[in-house]
């Protein structure tokens, strides 16, 4: 399970999007409960930023303990926690790379990345929870199987599009459901990253 990412590099363009924080900071260690970036698509089409709390909060919602930070591509639209929004509040992740364990007596850490300095965006739902005068956002990563773990849902641009386009059909979003993986490269890193309160370059030490 996709547990852990990182976002500490972006361009220009990125940067300037509508709702980029003007503090926002390098994560390179981000975990469930973090504070995320996800980007949206307003009615018109223009692409905004926001943060968002990792973990889905429907409004509905009265055990606050029970906020998934995933989502399972399989039944992402017959669960009654996620349907709605998958058809009403798609999102988009942006993130540098993830991590992931592997073994089982004692567990690696691996680095997944589509490739040195590039960027990938995790197909994502969202949601909404008012507090008397304030509304908090949340949000959870669309999962699929691949290699025996569960992995972001990793989208190409017109994956991207189709995401967030909300005139998207429903059987096109069960097409980008069920793509296939994204190839990604993979490097073996020491346990500092194992420490979820580190957040520093020093999490990709390689092995």
């Amino acid at each position: 399970m996709c547990g852990r990412y990182a976002l500490f590099r972006w361009n220009r363009d990125f940067a300037a999007l509508p709702g980029f924080p003007a503090d926002q900071q390098a994560q390179w260690n981000i975990s469930p409960n973090d504070s995320v970036l996800m980007l949206r698509a307003e009615s018109d089409g223009q692409r905004t930023l926001a943060r968002a709390r990792w973990g889905l909060t429907p409004p509905w919602l009265t055990d606050l303990s029970r906020t998934p930070a995933h989502a399972r591509a399989e039944t992402v639209a017959e669960q009654p926690m996620f349907r709605e929004a998958l058809r009403q509040r798609r999102c988009l992740l942006p993130a540098n790379g993830f991590y992931e364990w592997r073994g089982t007596a004692r567990k690696r850490p691996y680095w997944l990345t589509p490739g040195e300095g590039a960027s990938l965006f995790f197909a994502a739902i969202w949601e909404a929870y008012p507090v008397q005068e304030q509304v908090w956002l949340s949000t959870a990563v669309i999962t699929q199987p691949a290699m025996s773990q569960r992995r972001p849902l990793i989208l190409d641009e017109a994956g991207q599009a189709a995401w967030l386009d909300p005139q998207t059909p429903l059987h096109a979003l069960h097409a980008l459901l069920a793509g296939e993986p994204v190839a990604l490269r993979e490097r073996v890193l020491a346990n500092l990253v194992n420490d979820p309160k580190l957040n520093g370059p020093e999490c990709l030490t390689p092995a």
